[in-house]
């Protein structure tokens, strides 16, 4: 794959970040009842950098958790050693029954991972609502979902790729296009 330019710098990012903060609170009017969950990976990250804005925001914490939606997959990522599905756990610490959860992800394409969440949210509790928050909307869905919050909407070609890289995970800060 060959980079072809980068569409989000640190500071675009966090830009982002910023204004969803303000969206979340702005639609659910103040923060209430609301709870961040990741979508393991880059969601979580990102769901912790919401937290904090909003708690900056605010003046109050809200509920972070981490959900694993491995098994929930139609097309389970296989472990190339047992042929068995890479489970990396969820950790959601509060109930999520008559919350409005925000789940958290890096890139929103075809919507299978969307629809995955929403099965592994479902086995959690029930919450009153459920929002999208996405960094980065590019567009070919193949399920009918979108995002309720988007850092940017970035219209991509099926033969591009978006990639996100964190601090956190990647030691850098940036969304790029490759092809």
């Amino acid at each position: 794959m060959i980079e072809k330019a980068t569409l989000l710098d640190d500071k675009a990012i966090a830009r982002s970040l910023t204004r969803i903060a303000h969206e979340i609170i702005e639609k659910n009017k103040g923060v209430q009842d609301c709870v961040l969950i990741g979508i393991k990976t880059r969601g979580i990250f990102l769901a912790k950098r919401l937290e904090q804005r909003i708690a900056e925001i605010e003046g109050t914490n809200i509920p972070v958790g981490e959900l694993d939606i491995t098994l929930y997959r139609d097309d389970l990522t296989k472990n190339t050693d047992s042929g068995e599905p890479e489970v990396k756990g969820t950790d959601v610490s509060f109930s999520i029954e008559d919350k409005k959860v925000i789940l958290v992800d890096d890139v929103l394409y075809t919507g299978r991972t969307v629809r995955a969440a929403l099965d592994a949210l479902v086995d959690l509790g029930r919450p009153s609502q459920i929002q999208l928050a996405v960094l980065v909307d590019r567009g070919h869905r193949e399920l009918p979902i979108r995002a309720d919050y988007v850092g940017k909407n970035i219209p991509t070609a099926k033969n591009e790729k978006i990639v996100v890289k964190l601090k956190e995970m990647d030691g850098g800060e940036q969304v790029a296009i490759y092809e």
